[in-house]
């Protein structure tokens, strides 16, 4: 399978692939590329209806351009935690942040959410986010505010009386109770209309179908939610005690 960055002609399959309605996966097959190195590419530059090759292999050339003017890094910067490696963690954070985008957040939404969960507090302050991303407070702000309402994240205050961002244990439990039951309110609107159109007519039928497929869906994410909560909540496992 061939590696390395994308050709022009590889974009302009990609591009010709979109407007064809196919798949990541069967493009990426099409190009013997792995489908998140299509993902990727589409995410970063556009989305699926706004991707154009020739701006995403402009704006590529201009990516590779900044980071070798990139000075290097200050030594006084303190290191990753646990010995990470500073460059394979921002390109995970980056494939998460594509993940993101993917089930529909914004661009910068997606950043901060994948900045939050990569933390090990899983925990920061505006300012701090604001630094490790490279972008203003108000953006942050912006995103944060987007988040939350979706129970994405929350927001407390630490010792200091500074606003804290943090995706905890339930979060993404809440966040999924809260996507069933919008799932579930797509049913209920559908059976309201059954009364409208006539119980016996075609158009009936089909939203009765819908309805019933929904409340089948919405209950089952719901009790599969609740049946593996406790996942969410499970610490790692303590290595044995050699000593002992």
């Amino acid at each position: 399978m061939p590696g390395g960055r994308l050709s022009q002609h590889e974009r302009r399959q990609i591009a010709l692939g979109l407007a064809d309605s196919l798949a990541y996966a069967e493009i990426a097959r099409r190009l013997n590329r792995p489908t998140s190195t299509v993902t990727r590419e589409v995410m970063r530059n556009g989305g699926p209806t706004a991707y154009r090759a020739e701006i995403a292999h402009r704006a590529t050339a201009q990516r590779a351009h900044r980071r070798r003017n990139t000075p290097p890094p200050d030594p006084s910067t303190p290191p990753q935690p646990h010995g990470r490696n500073a460059a394979a963690v921002r390109e995970y954070e980056e494939t998460f942040t594509t993940v993101f985008m993917q089930s529909g957040l914004p661009k910068m939404t997606a950043r901060v959410l994948a900045c939050l969960y990569t933390t090990d507090a899983g925990s920061l302050t505006a300012s701090e986010l604001a630094g490790r991303l490279q972008i203003s407070p108000a953006s942050v702000s912006k995103a944060v505010a987007f988040l939350e309402s979706q129970g994405l994240v929350r927001r407390e205050r630490d010792e200091r009386r500074r606003e804290r961002y943090i995706v905890d244990d339930d979060v993404l439990y809440q966040s999924t109770m809260a996507g069933a039951r919008a799932t579930a309110h797509l049913g209920e609107v559908a059976r309201q209309g059954i009364g409208v159109l006539g119980p016996d007519t075609p158009a009936a039928a089909r939203l009765e179908n819908i309805a019933r497929f929904v409340d089948f869906v919405s209950e089952s994410i719901a009790r599969a939610a609740d049946q593996a909560r406790d996942i969410l909540h499970t610490k790692p496992a303590t290595p044995p005690d050699t000593a002992a």
